[in-house]
């Protein structure tokens, strides 16, 4: 997601020129755009009026499909983008050995597939909201890393779930938060090649 430019700036931000009628569509309008400004805001700082902006609706559209910025952001930002259970089967389908590079070809396929705007609002979210900190958490910790413990070295789980984790956020902040040029550009195959290996460590590896 590119930054916003300083003539979309404010509460009006990539406000589209007209008001989009309040047919079937603005539901779907309102998800996307908020997923903009909560990308680019954080939960703390993004405005209804900002997202209807963005969105070409008027703010009490908001309250009228989602009973408010809280209920808009659940939607748009808390519920993720891909099947979790189906990604978790196709982990365990791996073999141990090959867990990493299916976990960061997952990862990467998942969000890239969101063009990144969902992650990159979890993300700066998180500081100021704590379901958003509790869902990251959650992925990794409850319904990712759980599922695959018999997999993993039984020693220092914890920790090892902890290393992941930070491999894979600071991939994902890298690629679509901070789009840090050759990591947000590579090919999913080429970083999937450079980062794996340190995920299958922290799988499998020792630990210092």
């Amino acid at each position: 997601m590119s930054a916003v430019s300083a003539s979309t700036a404010g509460d009006g931000g990539g406000r589209r020129r007209g008001r989009r009628p309040g047919g079937a569509d603005t539901r779907a309008a309102l998800l996307a755009a908020a997923r903009e400004v909560f990308g680019e805001s954080g939960y703390r700082d993004a405005t209804v009026r900002a997202i209807a902006g963005r969105a070409g609706v008027d703010p009490a559209m908001v309250n009228h499909w989602f009973g408010g910025k809280e209920k808009l952001f659940a939607a748009a930002v808390l519920k993720l983008p891909f099947d979790l259970p189906e990604y978790v089967a196709r982990m365990r389908a791996a073999p141990a050995e090959e867990l990493g590079e299916r976990i960061v070809r997952g990862f990467l396929g998942a969000w890239d597939a969101a063009d990144g705007a969902h992650f990159s609002a979890l993300i700066r979210s998180a500081a100021s909201h704590e379901e958003a900190a509790s869902s990251l958490r959650d992925f990794f910790l409850a319904n990712l890393f759980r599922q695959l413990a018999d997999r993993v070295a039984d020693d220092r789980q914890e920790l090892r779930a902890g290393l992941v984790a930070s491999q894979m956020i600071g991939l994902g902040v890298v690629r679509y938060l901070v789009r840090f040029g050759p990591v947000a550009d590579a090919g999913v195959d080429a970083l999937v090649a450079s980062v794996a290996p340190t995920v299958q460590r922290y799988l499998t590896g020792p630990l210092a």
